[in-house]
């Protein structure tokens, strides 16, 4: 048999004399009084200041997703994302306060929202031949027109209330019909006045394509309380011709 290995005996831990003169602070562990410049207890080195706790959170830091304690810059990049999504939302607040953002905004509406025709309740027109008055323009039918012995001729539509004025629709020459349409002369230009309640004047000038049928002409005109229409640039004007106008329809905002 080979001989057994010899085994080392085994240390045994002794408490470390501790004098008993000393007078401070004594441990929380083994009541050990220490001097009052030591960390550790002298005789089981127990840590002798004891963990505070933390201050509670302010309420804002309560709520997600601030609430998070940063350790080693943790979560510092939500809370700027945070910052950064209000100040963004200030910022298009601001904007839609302002007159470019409040066209905007009306202009989506408009988009969005269905259109119903509104109508005058007083036509004038500066000139118009016999057989032909201004009241045909707004009669509802297209094979009637009103005729202006000249270009220059103008018609102004007064409403009963202020609306939002969204689009225009007109139908040029003396019908919609082809074969009627081109006996006369038509406007290839309209010069369109629109007064608002505040007495705000908005012009457009609208181009005619110079073919039978309505033609729509979208305005985008808030609180529209008077039109006038003017005709100008006519095509086939003749001695012994007029310029005809069959129909102008008006819609506003339901």
């Amino acid at each position: 048999m080979r001989p057994a290995k010899a085994v080392a005996p085994r240390p045994v831990v002794r408490a470390a004399a501790v004098g008993g003169d000393v007078a401070g602070v004594p441990c929380p562990n083994c009541r050990t009084p220490n001097p009052p410049d030591r960390r550790f207890c002298r005789r089981c080195a127990a840590p002798l200041t004891t963990a505070t706790a933390p201050a509670p959170l302010p309420w804002w830091r309560t709520v997600w997703p601030l609430r998070r304690r940063t350790r080693a810059g943790s979560g510092r990049m939500v809370r700027f994302l945070v910052v950064l999504a209000v100040v963004l939302a200030l910022c298009a607040g601001g904007f839609l306060l302002m007159p470019a953002g409040r066209h905007l905004i009306e202009d989506t509406r408009d988009k969005l929202g269905k259109a119903k025709a509104v109508t005058a309740t007083r036509v004038e027109a500066s000139a118009e031949l016999p057989g032909h008055p201004v009241a045909h323009a707004t009669d509802g039918l297209s094979n009637r027109y009103w005729g202006a012995p000249a270009p220059g001729a103008s018609v102004t539509y007064t409403f009963g209330k202020p609306f939002r004025l969204v689009a225009v629709i007109i139908t040029n020459g003396a019908s919609s019909a082809p074969e009627d349409y081109a006996k006369q002369a038509r406007a290839l230009q309209v010069d369109m006045e629109v007064t608002d309640r505040d007495g705000h004047k908005t012009h457009k000038k609208l181009t005619l394509s110079d073919k039978p049928g309505p033609q729509t002409f979208p305005t985008g005109i808030s609180h529209a309380t008077t039109v006038r229409l003017t005709l100008d640039s006519p095509a086939g004007l003749a001695p012994d011709r007029h310029v005809a106008l069959a129909e102008v329809e008006f819609f506003q905002r339901s």
